[in-house]
């Protein structure tokens, strides 16, 4: 009896012995989202942008048929409007960048970004968002956006909490840039692991210096009779100084305007040039 009372001990000892080793080799849960993060995941899906802005209302009737587009400075794609007698509508190809925020340890937002391959052909070692050209594959542009942040730097979609897109912008190159803003909400799960061929560095920033007047610069600059001003954002991070220009600063500009819910403490000035509606592959906006 005593025997018998050993082994079914022993059998017992064992099955308890295999499932604390099955616990303890399962990734634990992720955190819920702090009270913060929740509550900013539900306030960004009940955003729309604003409807375009015009004085000449038949104009915008006539333009918005047309199609509109913006310049790589990063203004949104309702402010500046396709001119030109033909009526072709202009389709730039798609692409889509991640916004992608989290908490920091202090609290602050913050967002993650990256510095490009020096060795790339376009906009080799500047500061942008994750993100790239649509594939016949992606299901949207959230996607998209999440995908290529996978192939660049290393983050997992399943990390990140899709919740809204911007309005669209055009990049130099003349693609359709569509930011997508996702949110992060266990930072600890993701460690970065940068693609070398596409990305040098990976770093982040807190979102709402993109609205403060703080190590901010711009140029007034001009073209086609028209002014406008590119800002400029001075960062450093782990002794390293960054550069935070031209498109990539336009849109988290936008972004941070939309989470903080308030207008930047500087003035924008969104260019009212009208840019080709008839363009070729050789086309690039100044």
């Amino acid at each position: 009896m005593i025997s018998v009372l050993r082994r079914i001990s022993a059998s017992a000892s064992a099955s308890t012995s295999r499932f604390l080793n099955l616990m303890s080799s399962s990734p634990p849960p992720p955190p819920p989202p702090s009270q913060r993060l929740a509550a900013l995941a539900q306030q960004l899906r009940l955003y729309k942008p604003p409807p375009p802005d015009s004085e000449d209302a038949e104009e915008e009737r006539i333009e918005e048929a047309a199609g509109k587009v913006v310049s790589q400075v990063g203004f949104p794609e309702s402010a500046t409007p396709i001119a030109g007698d033909h009526r072709e509508r202009f389709t730039p190809k798609r692409a889509a960048v991640l916004i992608c925020l989290f908490e920091g340890d202090d609290g602050e937002l913050r967002v993650i970004l990256t510095k490009r391959s020096s060795r790339l052909s376009t906009h080799s070692g500047e500061v942008s968002l994750p993100g790239g050209k649509a594939e016949e594959g992606d299901k949207d542009d959230g996607d998209t956006a999440t995908r290529e942040a996978n192939e660049e730097i290393g983050l997992d979609p399943s990390l990140v909490n899709v919740v809204t897109v911007l309005e669209p912008f055009l990049s130099k190159h003349l693609l359709r840039v569509i930011p997508v803003i996702g949110i992060l909400t266990d930072k600890k799960a993701y460690k970065p692991i940068p693609n070398p061929a596409e990305v040098e560095a990976v770093f982040d920033a807190p979102l709402e210096m993109f609205i403060k007047d703080e190590n901010r610069r711009d140029e007034e600059r001009e073209w086609l009779g028209n002014k406008y001003i590119i800002h400029f954002f001075d960062y450093e991070a782990g002794n390293k100084k960054y550069l935070i220009w031209g498109l990539t600063a336009g849109i988290l500009i936008r972004a941070a305007s939309v989470v903080y819910e308030r207008p930047p403490a500087f003035l924008e000035q969104s260019p009212k040039f009208r840019v080709p509606r008839m363009v070729n592959e050789d086309t690039v906006m100044p």
